[in-house]
């Protein structure tokens, strides 16, 4: 059931890309804190790193079993590939320094440091993100399509 893995492929983009706009909603909430919880200055912004999961063997591979003679491995791998979340990582660009010396977080010379969020970048990850989702959404669609016409056929 070769579909049930194509599903599965799909679920996990729909997650991993959940979980990059989670992300860069918490990104923009924080756009202005200076101060963090455990006191160690202004928020770092946070970014999400996905890998590739391969559930069959390389093209190479399969072409040099091919012309081997030997028969494909079949279902002897248990992962059906798609995508994972290796980390969700801070961002390390400087912070911005803004001069304002009434501020509570302010420093002896009267600046404050602000998070490294850029409201550009966040919008612009955010749409590829928000594309990326539809994409999965698409092809999820797709396939319930093609598996009720199959039905359909054994009809």
């Amino acid at each position: 059931m070769a579909f049930l893995s194509s599903i599965n492929i799909v679920g996990s983009g729909l997650t991993a890309e959940q979980l990059r706009l989670d992300i860069i909603a918490e990104n923009v909430t924080n756009s202005q804190t200076t101060r963090t919880e455990n006191g160690g200055g202004a928020y770092r912004r946070k970014v999400v790193v996905f890998q590739a999961e391969s559930g069959r063997n390389s093209f190479r591979e399969a072409m040099a079993r091919a012309a081997a003679g030997v028969a494909p491995s079949g279902t002897a791998n248990p992962t059906a590939g798609g995508v994972r979340v290796v980390e969700i990582g801070e961002d390390p660009s400087p912070m911005k320094l803004v001069y304002d010396p009434a501020h509570p977080d302010a420093n002896e010379e009267g600046y404050v440091e602000l998070p490294n969020v850029d409201m550009v970048k966040e919008i612009a990850d955010a749409m590829a993100a928000t594309r990326a989702f539809s994409s999965n959404v698409t092809v999820f669609n797709t396939m319930k399509s093609v598996i009720s016409s199959g039905l359909e056929i054994g009809k």
